[in-house]
């Protein structure tokens, strides 16, 4: 459905790659049989071509001790919106900001090493932004399902 304009071989790399981006050429190669080049020939088009982005390791933060992990929904001026989305952009605290349709402008998640850090960044960061109308924060309890990417 989602990779209808791609072959079945560059179908099988990503659905490979997406189950254990650790596979080699080589492993890929062995289950749907193509040589160690062409699987590497095949991802760096797929990467070339934007469609695989990154590879990288995702940490849990709740298996963290202490860490804190929130969504925030807020309204802005329309004015104000670029603005926003930069000051969050910069801080390392956000790890996501998306700009949404319906009730919120921008749906932000954030993680922090602590409760206390959680309040800092709120007390210095959210709340002073400037041409917000709105915000409301959610803070994670458990994570019960998280899906990364696109799942094919």
């Amino acid at each position: 459905m989602y990779l209808d304009h791609l072959d079945a071989l560059d179908q099988q790399i990503l659905a490979l790659l997406t189950k254990n981006a650790r596979y080699s050429y080589s492993e890929i190669g062995d289950i749907i049989g193509l040589s160690r080049v062409a699987v590497k020939c095949r991802i760096d088009a797929l990467e070339k071509k934007g469609i695989i982005e990154e590879y990288t390791t995702i940490i849990n933060p709740q298996k963290i001790s202490g860490a804190v992990s929130c969504y925030f929904e807020i309204e802005t001026k329309p004015e104000a919106l670029n603005q926003i989305t930069d000051r969050l952009y910069r801080s390392d605290t956000v790890t996501q900001i998306y700009r949404m349709s319906g009730n919120c402008c921008l749906h932000v998640h954030a993680v922090a090493s602590s409760q206390d850090e959680l309040e800092t960044f709120i007390r210095n960061e959210i709340d002073c932004l400037e041409g917000v109308t709105s915000v409301k924060t959610h803070v994670i309890l458990a994570r019960i399902k998280d899906v990364k990417g696109l799942r094919l």
